[in-house]
């Protein structure tokens, strides 16, 4: 017996012996021990956020009550809460923002392809009856899980291939697409590619992003969803110098030719030969380059006269929109934000080439 507590010992010594002749060892082992302590830390964290009572249960106990939630939503909602990184049991009530952190964080701890078809539903119901959709004005949009079925979006592929203004077609907590009009080499090329998709909030922004097409058909485009768009804010009076042909017609069924000199979202500056006057009403008719022919009726805010060099025989109109032109509208932002985009990225190619050459 004494023989063997001496082997065991020799060999205690000896290991010893070999772990204190390799420092890069001790380092190994120490930070393994860091690590195991910051795991079981974290564990414990995670048990007591599903055990325990968290701060601001009350408030949010009291604010669901505003809602028609079912068992199930509320039963989700704590779930939400408790899977992201808000300290605040009723932060997700407060924001669309933050509900949309906590659903996409919730979606990919547990891999949204695997969540049961209840929990989904009962995810999308907490989205429409909180009202956190994009077609509440007053919502922050962040995800395209906010998108509405019928929203029109722009979708620019990598190999060219463009499509303007078309519908969404399907949109669940998985997946949503859009509706195309192709063919099946088209929709087999699309498959794994690359697309810029673009939707436009009138009077709030552009939100865009990057994605990879899921799956096509000839007449349907499959995206999964992002919570990350890129929002560009839209300026309603921003004007985009132009020099477009136009036709005026007037209520008495004369036509004139002239020029669009610029744009905005709420008017324009046109050149006509005519001595028109202020508040005089009539219908005007211009091609906007991508989307096509564009008909306006306009009200004349002032006739400056003839103050465009370029064009000494026609007066200077300024005009707003007026009728049903909300069509025009979200046309003429969409031409305002692409050409300043690719004005910027023109700006910022040449600063590059300059910068080489200097």
């Amino acid at each position: 017996m004494i023989s063997w507590f001496q082997e065991v010992g020799r060999d205690i010594l000896d290991v010893w012996m070999f772990f204190t002749d390799h420092p890069s060892l001790q380092i190994l082992v120490i930070v393994l021990i860091f690590l195991a302590v910051v795991l079981i830390e974290v564990q414990l964290m995670y048990k007591r956020r599903e055990t325990d009572v968290m701060f601001g249960t009350d408030a949010f106990n009291e604010k669901i009550k505003a809602f028609d939630f079912t068992p199930k939503e509320v039963e989700t909602l704590g779930d939400l809460v408790r899977s992201s990184k808000f300290e605040n049991m009723d932060a997700v009530l407060n924001s669309s923002g933050l509900f949309e952190a906590a659903v996409s964080e919730y979606y990919r701890i547990r891999n949204v392809f695997s969540v049961r078809d209840e929990t989904l539903e009962a995810i999308a119901g907490l989205r429409r009856k909180m009202d956190f959709t994009g077609s509440n004005p007053l919502s922050m949009v962040c995800s395209t899980r906010q998108f509405n079925i019928g929203d029109k979006v722009d979708l620019e592929f990598e190999n060219g291939q463009s499509f303007k203004r078309i519908p969404i077609y399907e949109r669940t907590e998985k997946v949503w697409s859009v509706k195309i009009d192709g063919s099946p080499s088209l929709a087999k090329a699309l498959v794994g590619s690359h697309a810029l998709v673009r939707w436009t909030r009138m009077n709030d922004a552009v939100y865009s992003i990057h994605l990879n097409v899921l799956a096509a058909t000839p007449d349907k485009v499959v995206f999964t969803h992002s919570a990350s768009l890129d929002k560009e804010q839209l300026r309603k009076w921003v004007r985009q110098v132009v020099d477009f042909p136009v036709t005026a017609t007037f209520p008495n069924g004369d036509t004139h030719s002239g020029v669009l000199y610029d744009l905005s979202a709420g008017g324009i500056l046109l050149g006509l030969a005519d001595d028109v006057k202020p508040d005089q009403q009539f219908s005007i008719s211009f091609e906007l380059p991508t989307f096509g022919v564009q008909n306006v009726d306009v009200k004349v805010l002032n006739n400056l006269g003839h103050r465009n060099p370029n064009f000494p025989l026609y007066n200077s109109i300024s005009a707003v929109f007026t009728g049903a032109y909300a069509w025009t509208q979200e046309r003429v932002l969409q031409y305002i934000f692409e050409s300043t985009r690719k004005a910027k990225s023109k700006k910022t190619e040449l600063n590059g080439v300059n910068s080489e050459t200097t």
